[in-house]
């Protein structure tokens, strides 16, 4: 669950130093909030902002590559969520030029700061608004200088969550690079009438049905523990420049994901009945 507040210092956004993922793709987020940089001929792409704290950083990291901030053209969220929304707010600000990508459901979210989401309410879940430069479709695709990414709508999480996919070339080949949303239920989600927000566990099994079926050779996500960043930056350290290519660990997350949702589901429909 997100920490309570985004301005408490916590693990989640400790600071973490950026490095190579791939060709044109680097880490650029902070020990657990993670943001991505796609470097193109056109200019810089950044995938998700991270809390207020972790935006500074990703502005930091991207400087400390030897990139100018100011030339980030393009900016994708995966969700509304605090943890990888507040930090947008910094990084257009370090680039004024840059365009904002959102999912339709989730962009009045992002423009109103956070307020808005139907379960994580209050101000230690508020953020300074963003404004929404592009409304985004399922299926619809964001090119910049050569590079394109597609924008997978993977409701649940969030109404508008959204997996971006993209091909990366990682250790001489060309894999398919997946940012993973997020598929857990939090402590607290309805799935069984009121639910949190109508149709949520339909979009749930919708959006797994997507991820259990979805190339996925480069496994990233919004947060890092969910691939599990560390053991493989170690491995990356060590010499193995494909450290990040797991298809295996990516297809064994969303069956053991799929498997916690439908626990939870029927938990509360058993406590329903």
């Amino acid at each position: 669950m997100p920490a309570a507040a985004q301005s408490q210092a916590t693990p989640e956004n400790a600071p973490y130093a950026p490095f190579k993922i791939g060709e044109g793709l680097y880490y650029v987020g902070a020990a657990d909030y993670a943001s991505y940089l796609l470097t193109t001929k056109a200019g810089l792409i950044v995938i998700d902002g991270g809390d207020q704290a972790t935006g500074r950083q990703v502005v930091a990291n991207i400087r400390r590559l030897g990139f100018d901030p100011s030339a980030v053209k393009v900016l994708v969220n995966t969700h509304q969520h605090f943890d990888h929304a507040a930090g947008l707010a910094e990084l257009k600000s370090a680039a004024p030029g840059a365009r904002l990508y959102v999912s339709a459901a989730d962009a009045p979210i992002v423009e109103a700061g956070g307020k808005g989401d139907p379960y994580l309410k209050g101000p230690a879940y508020e953020y300074a608004p963003t404004k929404v430069d592009v409304i985004l479709k399922d299926q619809q695709t964001v090119s910049l200088g050569g590079v394109t990414l597609t924008a997978n709508i993977t409701p649940g999480h969030t109404k508008g969550c959204t997996t971006w996919t993209f091909p990366v070339t990682v250790a001489g080949k060309v894999r398919q690079a997946l940012v993973h949303c997020s598929s857990s239920v939090l402590p607290g989600y309805r799935l069984v009438a009121p639910e949190t927000y109508p149709g949520m566990a339909a979009d749930y099994e919708k959006s797994h049905r997507f991820w259990l079926n979805a190339p996925c050779e480069v496994f990233l996500a919004s947060h890092a523990r969910f691939i599990d960043l560390d053991r493989k930056k170690k491995a990356l350290d060590a010499g193995k420049l494909d450290a990040f290519v797991d298809p295996a660990g990516c297809k064994a997350y969303y069956q053991a994901s799929y498997k916690s949702f439908r626990s939870a589901l029927e938990k509360q429909q058993a406590a329903a009945r």
